[in-house]
C-alpha cells in the first residue's frame, strides 16, 4: 500500500468516510474533521510511519507542516519518510 492510500485510510477512518470520498483535494474541514480529529490522524500517522510530525496542535499556523489540504499532508509526509534513516 502507498503512503498516499495510507495516509487517505487514515484520515478516511478519523472522518468515518470510504477512503474513495477522501480526494487529494479534501480539506480536513470539508471532511469534517476537527481539532480533536486533526491531532488523532496526526498520531496515527506518526504511529504508522513511525515518523515525528513537526505539528503544533495549540498553533497550526505556526507550523511547517502543511495541512491545507489531504495531498498537502501527504507530500509532508512523503518528506519526513524520505528523510528517515
Amino acid at each position: 500500500m502507498s503512503i498516499t492510500d495510507r495516509v487517505i485510510a487514515i484520515i478516511a477512518e478519523q472522518a468515518v468516510l470510504e477512503p474513495s470520498d477522501v480526494t487529494p483535494d479534501s480539506t480536513l474541514e470539508d471532511l469534517g474533521i476537527d481539532s480533536l480529529g486533526l491531532v488523532e490522524s496526526i498520531f496515527a500517522i506518526e504511529e504508522e510511519f513511525d515518523i515525528s510530525v513537526p505539528f503544533n496542535a495549540n498553533e497550526p499556523e505556526a507550523s511547517d507542516f502543511d495541512i491545507s489540504n489531504v495531498a498537502a499532508i501527504i507530500a509532508g509526509i512523503e518528506k519526513l519518510v524520505s528523510e528517515k534513516v
